[in-house]
């Protein structure tokens, strides 16, 4: 039952897998990212400010 295997192989495997498993994270926040910049471009400016001054007294950022 106990098979050998070279140390590359097993290096090449795990760097392979953790790439293929970070892509779509890296891709989904990056357009995630990009969703907020529009709809925030897009938005009116009172919108804007009163959600980034709502999020800093959430934060206990201090604004005043």
């Amino acid at each position: 039952m106990t098979s050998i295997t070279n140390s590359n192989n097993i290096e090449s495997n795990i760097n392979t897998s953790s790439v293929s498993s970070t892509l779509p994270s890296v891709f989904g926040a990056l357009i995630i990212g990009a969703l907020f910049i529009f709809a925030v471009g897009f938005s009116n400016m009172s919108v804007a400010h009163n959600s980034a001054h709502d999020t800093r007294h959430v934060v206990s950022f201090p604004c005043h």
